[in-house]
């Protein structure tokens, strides 16, 4: 795990699906006033006139695959670029965050495509993107003449919580290829991150805590956190400590219904008007008309609110897109409009698209019923009745309509907002930095376990799994066990098992690494079993007969890690997670 006593200054970098961003504060900074937290306070929006804490999670690389520029300026360079006709000449990637949800196949060899198909190794994306980040915070501090230097820094950096293992291990992989060194890293999952800030914030800013003297600090207190960001809805539940600490009651669930998945939405009802090809032609011919799109839709869903009533007004490219139906589609967009089941609730004006607010609301309908869904899962599944709080973080849980419709179907629970919902995430990594073991306990995603041969039992053993070595029989794809789902385990917990090194001349040894949704798997090739990736031990001298080793597994944390010591030397190294 790591400490606390050795960095002067914790920097959290909130890498999100739609928006990113980073803050951070010093050590003394942090034990006198905890919640004295910078943030970059005007990314370049260029033309707009906003002041944003955030920037575009957008990244330009030049024809060489080469960092160009990232967040607003990344998506105004690339303006020009479409002017120019030059867009071929360089690959611009948004929204790519999500590419890792629910992936079953992360590899180092993963490419993403951009926004015009072309691909790059998504590792180089993802690592290009965080040094970005980190290359600006650096700057500033050294405007600001703090001589702190890249070794005085812990870095967190934020991973949804239902993400895989192999996820948070590629989002640390590209973070260390961005440059943040391996033992100055930290990960942090983003709903526990929201629930710390929230214990530092004081009643007032806790919107809904108001009433009735409720204080989210006192000992006993539990609390179903729901974050909702940009690409996915993360929920988990939480109990306060008499210690001060907080223990998960609910490991996390969640699915991709963040503010992203209402932009499909809406571009689906497009593709209803004009249809998918049109659409993807407008996409390949004119990016920048595309991606204005996507802006405006983000900054007009922000306004939608439960009493809204009329039409609402979104400025789009209708010369261009009135132009491609004309060329493809024989007609104008308004007759093209008219044949369509939309006909009576939109329409246009100059440049405006004229939207019934009924439709609007509709639009955010599927992802709100699936946001409602979830938290009602949780309350019947696990049988946390007497959770009467819910606690709402993240950019997304700022929409009214949201906010509103979870107060509607769960009236007998108290919905909490802090203030700056948005960047509780981002303000709670770093006070995560400071004080990582606030979070005392996790509750088990999975039964996790390693691969292993024993001597064949035939009283214990099934026979298909036997196989033999050197003349001996031995049970092939064994599950050992090493905790189980659903398993309450202290942050900090560590598992011994004795292992015999392989092979006589080899510098390096692997354990294959398994997970299972079962409590008590027997092989490795089960239904429920799926291979996480390996784990590479570094050995000093070949022996012959193989090599004793003892691996000391640690779990509890935001992330698995394993020392392993050779019995005849002494050495002990860290084993080195390598994604399949």
């Amino acid at each position: 795990m790591l400490q606390t006593t050795n960095h002067m200054l914790v920097a959290a970098v909130d890498f999100g699906t739609t928006y990113s961003g980073y803050a951070f504060s010093f050590r003394h900074e942090f034990k006198e006033t905890p919640l004295k937290i910078h943030a970059n306070q005007a990314w370049n929006a260029g033309g707009r006139s906003l002041l944003s804490l955030k920037t575009p999670t957008c990244l330009l690389l030049n024809k060489n695959k080469e960092f160009v520029a990232f967040g607003y300026d990344a998506e105004n360079m690339f303006s020009d670029i479409v002017m120019e006709g030059e867009q071929n000449n360089y690959f611009y990637f948004h929204r790519f965050k999500m590419k890792l949800h629910n992936n079953k196949h992360i590899t180092n060899e993963m490419v993403l495509n951009d926004i015009s198909d072309k691909q790059v190794l998504a590792l180089d994306v993802f690592s290009l993107a965080i040094k970005a980040l980190v290359t600006h915070l650096l700057d500033i501090l050294e405007k600001r003449g703090t001589d702190v230097e890249m070794k005085d820094i812990l870095w967190v950096l934020t991973v949804p919580a239902i993400w895989s293992d192999a996820a948070k291990q590629f989002m640390r992989r590209s973070a260390e290829k961005a440059g943040i060194p391996e033992s100055n890293l930290n990960i942090s999952l983003e709903p526990e991150a929201a629930s710390i800030y929230s214990q530092y914030l004081p009643t007032k800013k806790l919107l809904g805590a108001e009433q009735q003297g409720f204080t989210m600090t006192e000992p006993g207190t539990k609390y179903m956190v729901v974050d909702l960001g940009g690409g996915t809805a993360d929920i988990t539940v939480h109990k306060k400590l008499s210690n001060g600490g907080l223990e998960e009651l609910k490991h996390a669930t969640g699915n991709d219904c963040g503010g992203t998945s209402v932009d499909g939405n809406f571009f689906q009802i497009l593709t209803q008007i004009v249809g998918g090809p049109l659409i993807k032609i407008f996409q390949e011919e004119d990016p920048e008309g595309y991606l204005d799109l996507f802006r405006e839709f983000e900054v007009v869903k922000r306004t939608i609110h439960p009493g809204k009533t009329g039409k609402i007004n979104l400025s789009i490219p209708y010369a261009s897109l009135n132009e491609k139906c004309k060329t493809h589609l024989g007609e104008a967009l308004p007759d093209v409009l008219s044949l369509s089941p939309f006909k009576d609730k939109i329409s246009f004006r100059g440049d405006k698209m004229r939207i019934d607010t009924e439709l609007m609301k509709n639009i955010f309908k599927p992802t709100i019923d699936s946001i409602i869904s979830l938290i009602q899962s949780v309350f019947d599944r696990d049988a946390l009745i007497e959770v009467s709080q819910i606690l709402l973080v993240g950019g997304f849980s700022e929409c009214l309509l949201i906010q509103d419709a979870i107060k509607m179907k769960f009236p007998n629970k108290r919905v909490i907002i802090p203030e700056e919902a948005g960047l509780s995430v981002l303000k709670g990594a770093v006070l995560f930095g400071h004080r990582p073991f606030y979070i005392e306990s996790r509750k088990m995603k999975y039964t996790y376990g390693i691969e292993v041969q024993q001597q064949f039992d035939p009283s214990q053993h099934d026979s298909k799994h036997l196989v033999l070595i050197d003349g001996k029989e031995y049970c092939d794809k064994i599950f050992d066990k090493l905790v189980k789902i659903n398993e309450t385990v202290p942050v900090g917990s560590t598992i011994n098992r004795s292992y015999s090194a392989t092979g006589t001349t080899t510098e390096t040894d692997e354990l294959s690494f398994f997970i299972s949704t079962d409590e008590d798997p027997q092989y490795t090739d089960e239904d429920s079993c799926f291979h996480l990736g390996k784990l590479t031990i570094p050995l000093s001298d070949p022996c012959e007969g193989g090599r004793p080793i003892t691996a000391q597994f640690h779990f509890g944390g935001t992330e698995i890690a394993l020392t392993v010591t050779e019995v005849n030397s002494g050495n002990q190294y860290e084993a080195n997670f390598n994604l399949i």
